[in-house]
């Protein structure tokens, strides 16, 4: 069963990471087990703290969503061993269900050692039309190859060399035969002692028995009986050596499950093989593909949680099929190919309409679950001081602590009396809530690190203010913002580069050395991002 991604924006604050988890755990208590709990970034110091206290692992963190080999619906043909002859490669190949007419070489450890198609085994036999020798063909692969019973051999023995010699009973006299030489002969008593004293490398008798008579004595030659006749028997012999002498090794193209599809379509184009063999992790063969399987690939499958614009999403996202949204932003530019079950609402938290939907589904969360909703719907909406908090995440929020057995007001303390530059070096300090946006032809990013007391915080003014021109400058941005969010006070220290002036217009506003203090400004949802799409309209 493939898994379907259930994922928060880049940077996850809290309430993106508990809206996955909470709405996974949702689904699969409704019988949906394939959807499974995702993150795109690292979680804050919040965020783990929360995790812990309730006892929930963190999600499992996905890079990109594009789409890679392991979506195709690739083939699994027989893999071979280098040490089988060619004969069983032929008869697997005609044999095989799938249809695939290449087939992957392997060594002893399962790795790529070769491929084999129908053209390498018709080469091969065609160069015996006018040579009759063979070199070192494995005893057992012969044996195998005829159905053999091996009457008599050298206890060291374990290949055979030689040229074939094939004496039928039309045949006046007897055939011209050397140490060198690999008789094979039917019942033909005269034939066989004649090879015998002549110390033939070995003889095959073809359709019969050999009597025990003449066996008597000591020879050195090789003698073995099968089943076929004479003219079946000397193909089977050249078909008898291993696949390792003839497949083909050099220009070997091959690629990994983790590999993306846009980088194998370019390969492919390149090279104008049939197959190509597919390598884990461990580059170990696990199946081939062909042109046929890139047409019409399997994609990902995702629900976006806490956002829907593309540039917060996870890389590759265009690549893969949204089934869902579940936000409480602005609606902005993410595209579906088909309709999607959206759920948008003006609520203070994406955990808030999750919380609503377990209830409309009839699913009691665990007090567990419980605490944990009731935790990120008090930090999205900072204990619901924020302006996006609504009437509405307040009376979830008091629902999920009643399970709990919490009381909001000293969860609210706790969690943000954490100090946010406890162990955090300057630069994950600012971009573990960082959010881009793109408002009427302006780039810009924005920060926000909300606590109890940010003194601390602002006694690095300047090394925020370094920080930011560096990447403004790195990644084009028109203006970059932090807030540095005071609950206590109920405002936001506003450190900003860039586009000074247009900020200083939204709010009325004179910045100081790059900062100023905003009264009641505590959301960049609902009090920045807006002010300034007024303003450019």
């Amino acid at each position: 069963m493939e898994p379907i991604y259930i994922t928060g924006h880049r940077n996850p604050d809290t309430d993106s990471i508990v809206a996955a988890i909470s709405y996974a755990m949702l689904k699969n208590a409704l019988g949906d087990r394939a959807y499974t709990a995702a993150r795109i970034g690292e979680l804050s110091d919040q965020t783990e703290m929360l995790l812990q206290k309730f006892d929930f692992p963190a999600p499992k963190l996905l890079h990109t969503v594009r789409t890679q080999v392991s979506d195709l619906e690739y083939d699994t043909p027989p893999i071979l061993s280098a040490a089988v002859s060619v004969y069983h490669a032929w008869q697997t190949i005609i044999s095989d269900s799938t249809g695939v007419p290449t087939l992957p070489v392997t060594d002893e450890d399962g790795k790529l050692f070769g491929m084999l198609t129908p053209e390498e085994i018709a080469t091969y036999d065609m160069r015996f039309i006018k040579n009759n020798r063979i070199e070192d063909v494995p005893l057992f692969n012969l044996l195998a190859s005829l159905d053999g019973r091996l009457i008599r051999a050298k206890a060291e023995q374990t290949v055979l060399t030689g040229s074939l010699v094939i004496s039928l009973p039309t045949h006046a006299g007897l055939p011209d035969i050397t140490p060198d030489s690999i008789v094979l002969c039917g019942n033909q008593p005269d034939v066989i002692r004649h090879a015998l004293e002549q110390k033939a490398a070995a003889i095959i008798v073809c359709e019969s028995e050999v009597p025990e008579s003449l066996l008597e004595g000591e020879h050195e030659s090789c003698v073995i009986s099968t089943p076929f006749d004479a003219y079946s028997a000397s193909r089977l012999v050249i078909l008898a050596v291993p696949v390792s002498r003839i497949c083909r090794r050099e220009n070997l193209v091959s690629f990994h499950l983790t590999d993306y599809l846009d980088d194998v379509r370019e390969l492919t184009l390149k090279s104008r093989y049939r197959s190509y063999p597919i390598l884990d992790d461990d580059d170990r063969v696990v199946g081939t593909l062909s042109r046929f399987h890139l047409l019409r690939p399997k994609r990902k499958r995702v629900v976006l949680v806490d956002h829907n614009e593309l540039h917060q999403s996870i890389p590759g996202l265009e690549q893969a099929e949204i089934l869902e949204i579940i936000d409480h932003h602005r609606l902005a530019e993410v595209e579906t190919d088909a309709p999607v079950y959206v759920r948008n609402e003006p609520v203070g938290s994406t955990c808030t309409i999750i919380t609503s939907m377990y209830f409309e589904r009839g699913v009691m969360p665990s007090k567990k679950l419980a605490g944990l909703l009731a935790a990120a719907i008090v930090t999205d909406t900072i204990v619901f001081k924020s302006p996006t908090s609504t009437p509405v995440d307040r009376a979830m929020a008091e629902r999920m602590a009643k399970i709990a057995g919490l009381s909001l007001e000293k969860l609210g303390q706790e969690i943000f009396s954490v100090s946010p530059t406890q162990g955090n070096d300057l630069e994950e300090l600012y971009f573990t809530d960082f959010k881009q946006f793109q408002i009427a032809g302006h780039s810009l990013g924005i920060s926000q690190i909300t606590s109890l007391d940010t003194e601390t915080l602002s006694e690095q003014k300047q090394d925020f203010i370094d920080l930011m021109e560096r990447e403004a400058e790195q990644h084009s941005y028109d203006m970059m913002l932090l807030m540095l969010t005071d609950v206590l006070k109920e405002g936001t220290l506003l450190i900003a580069v860039g586009d000074l002036e247009s900020v200083e217009h939204a709010f009325n506003v004179s910045f100081k050395n790059h900062a100023v203090f905003l009264p009641g400004v505590i959301s960049r949802k609902k009090q920045i991002v807006p002010a300034l799409s007024l303003l450019w309209g």
